[in-house]
């Protein structure tokens, strides 16, 4: 009993030495206790893995084959790191075969699209910026009707990845979510996403997955890693400086749009049942002794496109693919064009980009909203500023933006479907 108070007693002579032992001890254990969560996710990740690479395959079938687009730089230089610990032995416990592309700098991933062999699947390991670049790539390619149709997969590593939560679980933990898109990856659920073409008269064209951001809520928000010091007001702080630069901040634009097209049925047609062996034979020989003649087709009647034009005067534009619910069954195949209203307050300014901060396509309720399955933006002459494609900087021009309904497949995770399917019918 001495002991125990004389422990006490040292403990209240001493008592800030105790409460930093205290705050010390805390955080540590609670340190290691996130890194034996993390050590059981990977577990039974790889237990699942394990699954995949038991089952057996015929004597005819080969390994399959996948292509990883790996950028390093991504999550501010860890993301090897977080692909060698948490996805590469999913792989290769599942017996996949993988090839390891590890970019060097910024744009090569498009190079490398271009050089790429035949392969089962590809999966781009990174952020938006790498994923824009490998389907900008994919799609510039002389053959691309047919790599299209490689299934694609997506494992998050980047600072910044808008397309995770259309295809993935979303948690704030990192590892669960980079196992989980690697198992659905096994798994092989995919779903088709729609892709926007953007092509200016200068420069080559660009593919994007989610959309093109253009406006002052696009430019304010390039600038908050500028005031870190104002630590979790910078939001706040890069809102309200750039309205002390100018005000209004109005953005003039005339667009030029087409009506949404008929989605067609997503189930393949039915074949025929193949004739009986007599009536093939049958039909070669009266084709033999009186051969048809083919008429020469008619030429296509090729219909004028009726463009739509409309003048706007917003604060923000977004030009969007509704890849956001990938899941979401839809009457006609489109695009959606958000404008803000340019009749913001300072402070609904500020209030209203702390918003579009998270989530660039939150729009209020008086914005414009318009459908279509290509647009033309005609921008002001002399203006200079710059547009977001899939949270990738590029100069602001003239650009004809085309929506290509469901051009590319993604693998999807089971349980993100599921959800994603309940958010459907509970809206409706």
């Amino acid at each position: 009993m001495a002991r125990v108070v004389k422990v006490f007693r040292t403990l209240r002579n001493h008592w800030k030495k105790s409460t930093v032992a205290v705050c010390v001890l805390s955080y540590g254990s609670y340190w290691l206790y996130g890194k034996h969560c993390d050590n059981i996710l990977r577990r039974e990740a790889c237990i699942l893995a394990r699954e995949f690479g038991r089952q057996q395959i015929a004597p005819q079938e080969r390994l399959r084959k996948a292509t990883v687009i790996l950028n390093p730089a991504a999550c501010n230089g860890k993301a090897n790191a977080l692909f060698e610990k948490n996805a590469a032995p999913i792989l290769h416990l599942a017996g996949v075969e993988i090839t390891v592309v590890k970019t060097d700098y910024e744009g090569q991933a498009k190079k490398l699209m271009e050089l790429m062999e035949q392969t089962d699947m590809l999966i781009v390991a990174g952020g938006d910026g790498t994923v824009q670049e490998v389907v900008t790539g994919l799609l510039r390619r002389p053959d691309q009707e047919k790599v299209s149709n490689i299934p694609i997969g997506f494992i998050p590593l980047g600072s910044n990845n808008s397309l995770s939560p259309s295809l993935n679980l979303s948690s704030d933990n990192k590892v669960e979510v980079i196992t989980s898109a690697t198992l659905s990856i096994l798994r092989g659920e995919m779903v088709p996403l729609d892709v926007l073409q953007i092509k200016s008269e200068k420069e080559q064209p660009v593919f994007a997955l989610m959309g093109l951001r253009w406006g002052a809520f696009r430019d304010a928000a390039a600038t908050i890693s500028k005031y870190w010091y104002f630590g979790p007001l910078k939001k706040y702080a890069a809102h309200w400086i750039s309205t002390l630069h100018e005000w209004p901040l109005v953005r003039d634009v005339s667009i030029s749009y087409l009506a949404p097209t008929l989605r067609p049925p997503d189930l393949p047609p039915q074949k025929k049942p193949r004739p009986s062996l007599l009536n093939r034979i049958a039909r070669r020989l009266k084709n033999y002794w009186n051969p048809p003649v083919e008429a020469p087709p008619p030429p296509p009647v090729e219909e004028p496109e009726q463009w739509q034009q409309q003048q706007l005067s917003t604060l923000e534009l977004y030009i969007q693919t509704h890849n956001k619910n990938p899941i979401e069954r839809r009457t006609d195949d489109s695009l959606m064009i958000c404008a803000e209203p340019n009749d913001f307050t300072v402070g609904e300014f500020i209030t209203v980009g702390n918003v579009k901060e998270k989530d660039p396509s939150a729009f209020t309720k008086n914005s414009t909203k318009l459908e279509a399955s290509a647009c033309q933006l005609h921008l002001p002459e002399g203006a200079t500023s710059f547009y977001n494609i899939d949270n990738e900087e590029y100069e602001a021009m003239p650009v004809e933006v085309r929506l290509l309904p469901r051009k590319l497949r993604f693998f999807i995770s089971a349980e993100r479907r599921e959800q994603l399917l309940t958010e459907t019918q509970n809206r409706h």
